[in-house]
């Protein structure tokens, strides 16, 4: 990277745009969030009658069309039509004009792509032939499909790439896109992460006995595991010059992002892992340390990654650990898998907007592994949120750590 263009070009975030089981648009998901409204429904998508689980962070309120036209949908799978709803919402809360979205890059992340396509094709296959399978739908259920469907909605001609690393890949979108405006490759980034329902996670993530059946708990000692959720996340990225230039209103600077691989385990994290992570992130963002206002941690609410995110934590921030706010948004929404980072990313811009902190619902008895402040149950208002730090971690080990700080 040229060096000349990184000290001089800098990276803002000037739109937001978020489908999810707590609200459709950024201002609903907000005053949900913060009121610690619970997302978990009963599944309604598929039949869940052959699980132990019946439960999930469904988005039970999108009505595509009111985004989409009608003839297009079928073209379309569930994953595609929350990425082009929650950029429709990110552009609009943005408020930036046409040329400068033709000329933006797409960059999303995702686990699944367009898994409930491929689940159709199977059942036809299955039960009909493959001779039955609409041809239609061969096209459309690579995981690609996403960010070159919302590039071809919206006429966007710059960088597209899909990044398939699983639970941490929002992340991974926002930092490539914060690296392609430095290093002037473009002034406007659409960055996310989106993940669709589908038989296919449902049942692994059972497989796995990952899943809680009621409830998610992080950090709570009786924490019992995840619930899956779906949704969209989507934040436009900005050269500073170019957003100042425009009149842009601006929610936060994106300092910069650390990347680590546990080469440890498929499923289970590692401590030293995640730390090296979050150490990496710290450093390219030259803050200090006890600088960091809140953290938006992983927080699955199983109890490997609680304990192992926890102990990464106390590696790298010592006795401060304690007294940061650090709450996991899971408990609320389910673990809405490639979406999650990158709502993760939003809920910290909202943070610092407007200096209060989501809570870690459903929590109720103290794990002395994740003695932390999670920001139990209530959300809490802080004198100000300057910096924040959203952690990522995914199957495979692929950690991803963002530092998110107030302009002002």
């Amino acid at each position: 990277m040229n060096k000349k263009i990184q000290s001089k070009r800098r990276v803002v975030v000037t739109g937001l745009g978020v489908v999810s089981s707590i609200g459709i648009g950024v201002e609903e998901f907000w005053k949900n969030l913060i009121a610690g409204k619970s997302g978990i429904s009963e599944i309604e998508a598929f039949d869940t009658s052959q699980y132990p689980i019946h439960k999930g962070g469904e988005v039970k309120k999108f009505k595509p069309e009111q985004f989409i036209d009608k003839r297009k949908l079928k073209h379309l799978g569930r994953a595609s039509q929350l990425a082009i709803a929650a950029t429709k919402l990110a552009i609009d809360n943005a408020g930036i004009d046409k040329n400068s979205i033709e000329n933006a890059g797409v960059l999303f992340g995702t686990t699944m792509g367009e898994t409930q396509v491929m689940e159709m094709m199977d059942k036809a296959w299955v039960h009909e032939g493959d001779e039955k399978i609409d041809l239609k739908l061969i096209p459309t259920y690579t995981s690609n499909n996403i960010s070159v469907n919302v590039a071809g909605f919206f006429s966007s001609t710059n960088i597209n790439a899909v990044i398939p690393t699983a639970c941490a890949s929002g992340n991974y979108a926002i930092g490539y896109g914060f690296d392609s405006i430095i290093a002037g490759d473009g002034e406007v980034f659409i960055c996310g992460g989106v993940d669709a329902f589908s038989k296919v996670a449902f049942a692994g993530f059972n497989r796995l006995y990952a899943m809680a059946s009621e409830r998610c708990q992080p950090f709570d000692k009786n924490r019992k595991g995840m619930m899956l959720g779906e949704g969209a996340g989507v934040l436009i990225l900005e050269s500073l010059e170019h957003a100042q230039k425009r009149g842009a209103k601006i929610y936060a600077e994106v300092m910069g992002y650390g990347l680590s691989c546990d080469a440890h385990h498929m499923t289970q994290p590692s401590e030293e892992g995640i730390a090296k992570c979050i150490e990496k992130a710290i450093k390219e963002s030259g803050i200090l340390k006890d600088k960091v206002d809140y953290i938006s941690m992983h927080g699955t609410g199983t109890p490997q990654n609680d304990k192992a995110e926890c102990g990464a934590l106390k590696k790298v921030f010592g006795d401060k650990t304690k007294t940061i706010p650090c709450s996991s948004i899971k408990s609320i929404l389910g673990h809405t898998m490639g979406a999650a980072s990158a709502i993760e990313a939003i809920t910290c811009c909202l943070a610092i907007r407007d200096s209060i902190v989501p809570p870690t619902i459903n929590y109720e008895t103290l794990d002395e592994d994740c003695d932390i402040d999670c920001v139990p149950n209530k959300a809490k208002k802080l004198k100000n949120v300057k910096v924040a730090l959203n952690n990522a971690c995914a199957f495979g080990g692929n950690n991803a750590s963002m530092v998110i700080k107030s302009l002002a």
